[in-house]
């Protein structure tokens, strides 16, 4: 059984070498097998991660002995060692000792195809490859590998890492239902796993039940506290709107952050929160700080060419883009870019840049990952918004409701000419407290479209208030639109609307029509996690 070994390779090409045809964790060509529900009941513990912890503090009290004795000071720890060490803390590995840690995964398995230990780390490994590189065939590969693992030692038998490995695969394909049963599955028997919980909060996010990604959020921390439960933490209270302390928390861990990949990923989080304030300055200064501390934090090309993008420096922009693109090609970079041609004018590019993002979306639907909501994002502002419309409706019954497809849902009711109904969805992604600038836009177009006007110069002012160049696009019309609304007229409430439109002439009256009431949105319950030590919600909220 012929395996290729991976060959140690340098930061900049992070290419894991392609198995032989007779590597048993390669799936067939025709796509991915589909994630299976996993079995109800988990007879034993999981061992691997306390064995783990209890073997390095055995190597680390026998190199203390060595040193004391005069020995050599203990070497280095490799590629291998580095990546095996940041996964059995929760962090993320440089894609280099990732390529590594496959490299040394593969071999192994060659020799050794009934180690489920193994496979699972390979499989688990295979994920967070495809994830950071978009590279999506390793799904499939992930996919086999996490199968045969589970085939040489089921989960009731104590192989919960697979199922773990298979909850982070089923993220990572967008299928957070299929995420949430492994988790739970490995939670029910085993609580104080800290491993399920990031998969967990990830399913929950997918799933827009902000309660259990709370819950789970505090969980973790309580279990695994330091950079990983900051990062997990400044996430939750980013989702939740409070910017003081998703700010204070990401601040925290990029300082605590001890090896590259982990800080460049913090600093990536501190570009993301700047660019949300509609701070591109300072945005661009993280994600380059982020670049320079691991060249692999692929992410923050594209995040470099969105701030970029706002602040006129066009030119750079598009390179930006294009460099993100080549490393990273993700089609909501290339939904974006061909947003960047459109307002530039250049037409024929972005038609170039839409077309790629459908054939992105098919190549990833044939590596089992569902790109829909990009899909119907693209189809609202520049397809059909009918098709928007059925695919979103599409994640609403599979239960996929976070804000993101909320805001989406309601944007495509109301370019399909559907304003009304399109105006729950938009209020439900707003009052789930995120500030998110292209949310609060969509939502008082709507309003604006119904003749609300009151609300809809309310939202329109904080999208350009949040971020004033949120999108090349949407951007100059959310200005547009509030001008148009002018200011509020003196007399308060009862004078909100614009003045009344020229008469038309006589038989030109159109019909009027009767406004239903909008249902008032429901109160946000979102308790704020306590798990220490980080840092308690602050008693008042940024505006």
């Amino acid at each position: 059984m012929a395996m290729d070994v991976m060959p140690q390779q340098d930061p900049e090409s992070r290419q894991p070498p392609e198995p032989s045809p007779q590597d048993p964790c390669v799936m067939p060509a025709e796509g991915a097998t589909a994630v299976l529900p996993p079995p109800p009941t988990l007879r034993t513990t999981l061992r691997r991660a306390a064995f783990g912890a209890v073997a390095a503090g055995v190597l680390l009290a026998g190199a203390l002995v060595a040193a004391e004795d005069g020995e050599d000071a203990p070497r280095e720890p490799g590629p291998v060692e580095r990546a095996e060490a940041a996964t059995t803390a929760g962090s993320p590995a440089s894609l280099s000792d990732l390529t590594a840690l496959i490299g040394d995964r593969q071999k192994w398995v060659e020799s050794h195809p009934t180690d489920a230990p193994s496979l699972a780390t390979l499989g688990t490994a295979y994920v967070e490859w495809a994830r950071r590189s978009a590279d999506t065939a390793y799904y499939a590969r992930a996919e086999q590998a996490l199968k045969r693992s589970l085939d040489a030692r089921p989960g009731e038998r104590g192989n919960g890492e697979a199922w773990v490995g298979l909850a982070a695969l089923a993220n990572a394909r967008h299928d957070f239902l299929a995420a949430k049963r492994w988790g739970e599955t490995v939670k029910k028997q085993q609580p104080k796993t800290w491993s399920v919980y990031p998969v967990l909060i990830d399913a929950y996010t997918g799933l827009g039940d902000r309660q259990a990604a709370t819950a789970a959020t505090e969980k973790f921390g309580e279990l695994r506290k330091g950079v990983p439960a900051l990062a997990r933490t400044a996430d939750l209270y980013r989702r939740q709107g409070w910017r003081e302390d998703a700010l204070a928390t990401a601040r925290e861990a990029a300082d605590r952050a001890p090896q590259p990949a982990e800080k460049a990923e913090a600093l990536h989080r501190l570009g993301e929160l700047a660019w949300e304030r509609g701070e591109p300055e300072e945005a661009v200064a993280q994600f380059d700080a982020a670049l320079r501390t691991d060249a692999g934090q692929l992410a923050s090309l594209a995040g470099r060419a969105r701030a970029l993008a706002a602040l006129d420096r066009t030119d750079e922009a598009l390179a930006a883009y294009q460099s993100a693109l080549e490393k990273l090609p993700r089609p909501e970079y290339a939904l974006e870019l061909g947003e960047l041609y459109e307002s530039l004018g250049l037409d024929g590019d972005a038609r170039t840049q839409y077309a790629k993002v459908r054939q992105m979306v098919a190549e990833a639907k044939r590596a089992g990952v569902d790109e829909s909501l990009v899909l119907a994002r693209l189809e609202a502002d520049h397809g059909d918004p009918d098709t928007a419309v059925e695919l979103l409706r599409g994640q609403w019954t599979k239960q996929h409701r976070s804000a993101a497809v909320a805001d989406a849902l309601g944007w495509a009711l109301h370019r399909a000419g559907r304003s009304w109904e399109g105006l729950e969805y938009a209020e439900r992604a707003v009052d789930t407290g995120v500030r998110n600038a292209s949310y609060a836009y969509h939502l008082g177009v709507i309003q604006r479209e119904l003749k609300d006007y009151g609300p809809a110069r309310r939202h329109l002012e904080e999208a350009v208030r949040t971020n004033p160049a949120f999108s090349p696009l949407a951007a100059p019309s959310a200005q547009e639109a509030l001008d148009a609304l002018g200011e509020p007229p003196p007399g308060g409430p009862g004078g909100m609307e614009p003045p009344p439109p020229p008469p038309r002439a006589p038989g030109s009256e159109p019909k009027r029509e009767t406004k239903p009431e909008a249902p008032a949105p429901a109160p946000s319950k979102s308790p704020s996690p306590s798990a220490p030590p980080l840092p308690s919600p602050s008693a008042s909220r940024s505006p």
